[in-house]
């Protein structure tokens, strides 16, 4: 029988969907296991090459804990508000909910032409109003809860969109939309508190089972750091600049300031500043920046003197000059720093370009250092030197700091905290890098945010906003001509004027709606949530299911959204566990990450590009099977991979010899293949559980080979056939019926194998001499040591590395090394 992948692939999915074989049972007795992937974006391209190795790699899973006896909730669903649909809309005039519709159509297509195992019954929709319904009622839980607040701040602002920009919608200071201008513009928007959770964001890692990697991208974008805020006298004003530091022992060292430019503290002194003109030109050309492009330690750093204004160094009490400068941002701290360059990079970068005092106050410790040769004839060997560096940035001893000489970097900063508080001069404090959440989107295509503005007075500690009545929720979006913001920048929902003309649900009284919508981050932010009972029209979860299924076991997804998109989820998560919704505080017990499918050339693959490749190709020409185990045959699961067709090529030659091998005429399984399949049960087994697909793949290549060539029973192909179904199910099933099964080979249970027959006879070990590998041996995979050390001495050319030399040290570590040190 020909492997016609085709008729194959349609055949078992429509079986599986019949079946309904995939969907989670909420009374099942069994042990449960959630299992989640970061539902994609539905655009118009469809899938890339991206999506079905997160996708593949957690079904392989998935199947294999069905078939280990656990109740598993594999579900699927579309993150379907955002930016490139709203621009399609603006740019065709077509209404984004139907082309929404048509996207997701074409995506749930092809990943059921992809034999994914999702539970299809639990499909969610972030822009259906039955799902956003509860999207609000979250956010009225932040605001009752006064985490939800309304705030002026600096945004991203294209002069020709007329609209607030996210940064990342900001592409080399352009718009991303259009490529026009992007400046600064202040502008009101809804806030979440976020930060009120950062030091529980951070804890909470120890409790949880994350990456190395990932724990440390949530470290770094929190950005917890201990010191102190001080305060700055301005020379001639009853002004002051506060500065926090994580460096206050370096406080003598201090020889200027730096404001960022959209500090206010600039145009309350615009009149005692003497080049005020030069100064506003120079905060007009940085609001043209973005904070990314700001922050690049790279570029050259640019900055204007405040003439006129001077700073009082708290404690030596000298004048510093105070300077403007865009490397410095309102965003973090207090918006303005105290300037020590002998000891900070960037502050020497900019000392070093205009010219400033570097005083050095941190004296770097002493290292041993050959002596000199007059040092050497007097019988010394060694001396202490220290190291003269320009910028040293390391521990060490204060110098050149009064109170503080002598003492250790740690000693000094405890000293000069209690010396400020002592003086009134400044405190201890904690800072965050983390900032408060920008909830509002000056759009269309997003959740409307239930608030109205009561004209009578309602909601005084509020600021007049009123919470929309749970019982008039969802607020939808409704039908408009226009896509594009007002001329003012406000929401295209400001322009329909019989929706943002209401009532006040207190009073009765006239009021108007909020007219921003929420970001796309809203919805993807709890979606986990609604997967456990997604059409409950009363909650958006039933407790007692919530209490069964969280938290997520294993939750996969790409390196990009292990900063963002994770921080917010989890803070979402630990709001609602706070307010006694949910059952946990921590959504995820376990999360991993994928790397990219580059194109053939290494590069990353780009429509613009043109070094796409498209699913639908690859599965009409080779078979989902042949996708999915080239997929996971890639490289290392966490790294980037190129793709090859040739490599698909392999993969699809290597699926004929498995119809090849089934149809083969039966014999009695040798010796050989009894232990080659116990060995791969085992390390199939063990490799998923590692993320280590690639090799399983190898292993099962290598095990048809030698079955191949030996002899191998119906009952032994068949066992096989449970390993292979995982990663290639359609043709796992095929076979499996051409054995005479009537049953689906993904209902079995997952083989089990006889750790002895698994074991290896021999293993090979790298013999190392002074470090370096000298040769190999066999020995046995639980040989003694001397055994050990006498298979290597008896070895002819490890043993001319050790002729007529002492043995001082023998090492050996089962299964890994043996290593002579002489």
């Amino acid at each position: 029988m020909k492997y016609d992948h085709k008729a194959i692939d349609a055949k078992w999915q429509q079986r599986w969907m019949d079946g309904q074989v995939f969907q989670m049972d909420p009374a099942s007795p069994k042990e449960k296991f959630y299992c989640l992937i970061e539902f994609p974006y539905p655009s118009g391209a469809g899938l890339h090459m991206g999506h079905p190795r997160s996708y593949t790699a957690l079904d392989v899973l998935a199947r294999k804990r069905r078939m280990q006896g656990f109740n598993v909730l594999y579900p699927i669903g579309w993150d379907a508000f955002g930016l490139p649909t709203e621009n399609y809309a603006i740019k065709t005039g077509r209404k984004p909910q139907e082309v929404t519709q048509e996207n997701i159509d074409t995506f749930r297509r092809q990943l059921q032409s992809l034999g994914i195992s999702f539970d299809w019954s639990r499909e969610v929709n972030t822009t259906d109003p039955g799902y956003y319904k509860w999207t609000q009622w979250m956010f009225l839980e932040f605001f009752k809860a006064g985490l939800a607040y309304k705030q002026g701040m600096a945004i991203n602002w294209c002069v020709d969109c007329k609209i607030g920009l996210a940064n990342e919608e900001v592409v080399n200071g352009a718009c991303e939309r259009c490529g026009g201008t992007v400046e600064k513009r202040d502008k009101e928007q809804w806030m979440i508190a976020i930060t009120k959770y950062a030091d529980r964001l951070l804890e909470d890692l120890d409790t949880v089972d994350y990456l190395p990697k990932i724990k440390k991208q949530q470290q770094d974008w929190i950005g917890r750091s201990e010191g102190a805020e001080v305060v700055f006298a301005i020379d001639g004003s009853d002004s002051t600049i506060k500065v926090f530091t994580t460096r206050p022992d370096t406080l003598f060292g201090a020889t200027y300031m730096v404001l960022a430019p959209e500090h206010p503290l600039i145009g309350k002194l615009a009149d005692q500043i003497a080049n005020i003109r030069d100064v506003e030109a120079y905060q007009k050309k940085a609001a043209g920046k973005t904070d990314i492009e700001r922050g690049d330690d790279t570029k050259e750093k640019t900055g204007v003197v405040l003439e006129g204004i001077e700073a009082i160094n708290p404690v030596n009490g000298e004048k510093i000059p105070v300077w403007v400068a865009d490397y410095v941002m309102m965003g973090y701290g207090t918006g303005a720093i105290m300037a020590v360059p002998a000891h900070d990079e960037r502050d020497f970068a900019f000392a070093s370009k205009f010219d400033i005092e570097i005083r050095k106050v941190i004296a770097p410790p002493a290292i041993q250092m050959p002596a000199s040769t007059v040092a050497q004839q007097a019988g010394k060997l060694v001396e202490d030197v220290r190291l003269d560096v320009d910028c040293y940035t390391g521990d060490g001893e204060l110098v050149n700091s009064d109170f503080l000489n002598g003492l250790k970097v740690d000693g000094a900063k405890a000293k000069m905290i209690e010396w400020l508080e002592k003086e009134g001069k400044g405190e201890k404090k904690i800072n965050y890098r983390l900032r408060d959440w920008v909830f509002s989107r000056q759009r269309y295509w997003g959740e409307p945010i239930p608030l109205v503005k009561c004209e009578n007075g309602c909601g005084t500690d509020t600021d007049g906003w009123v919470a929309v009545p749970t019982d008039q929720l969802p607020v939808t979006l409704p039908e408009v001509e226009k896509y594009e913001p007002t001329d003012d920048g406000e929401s295209p929902l400001a322009a329909i004027e019989d929706w943002v003309n209401t009532e006040c649900p207190e009073c009765g009284k006239p009021a108007k709606r909020e007219t921003d919508t929420m970001p796309n981050w809203a919805g993807s932010s709890w979606y986990f949530l609604r997967y456990i009972d997604p059409h409950n029209d009363q909650a958006f979860a039933d407790p007692e299911l919530l209490k069964t299924w969280m938290p997520v076991d294993w939750y996969n997804g790409g390196m990009e959204h292990t900063t963002l998109h994770l921080l917010y989820s989890r803070f979402w998560n630990k709001f609602l566990f706070d307010r006694g919704h949910v059952p946990v505080a921590e959504p995820y017990a376990k999360r991993t990450s994928h790397g990219l499918v580059l194109a053939e050339d290494g590069t990353k693959m780009s429509k613009s590009k043109g070094n796409g490749v498209n699913p639908d190709d690859v599965v009409a020409e080779f078979g989902a099977d042949a996708l999915r185990l080239y997929q996971m045959f890639l490289g290392p699961f966490g790294e980037p991979a190129p793709w090859s067709n040739q490599g698909v090529v392999g993969v699809r030659r290597f699926l004929e010899k498995v119809m090849t091998l089934v149809q083969k005429e039966d014999a009695q399984t040798t010796p050989e293949v009894i232990k080659a399949l116990h060995k791969l049960i085992q390390k199939v087994g063990e490799d998923i559980e590692e993320l280590k697909f690639n090799t399983s793949v190898a292993a099962m290549m290598e095990f048809v080979n030698t079955a191949s060539a030996g002899g191998i029973s119906t009952a032994d192909k068949k066992t096989f056939l449970r390993v292979l179904n995982v990663f290639a199910p359609h043709i796992a099933e095929e076979c499996w019926e051409l054995l005479g099964e009537t049953s689906l080979v993904c209902s079995q249970e997952w083989p089990a194998f006889d750790p002895a027959l698994a074991k290896d006879d021999v293993v090979v070990l790298g013999v190392q001499v002074n470090g370096k590998v000298r040769g190999e041996v066999e020995i046995a995979p639980d040989a003694s040591e001397a055994e050990a050390r006498a298979a290597a001495e008896a070895d002819e050319k490890i043993a001319s590395y050790l002729e007529g030399q002492e043995v001082k040290k023998f090492i050996y570590v089962p299964g890994r090394i043996i290593s002579f040190v002489i």
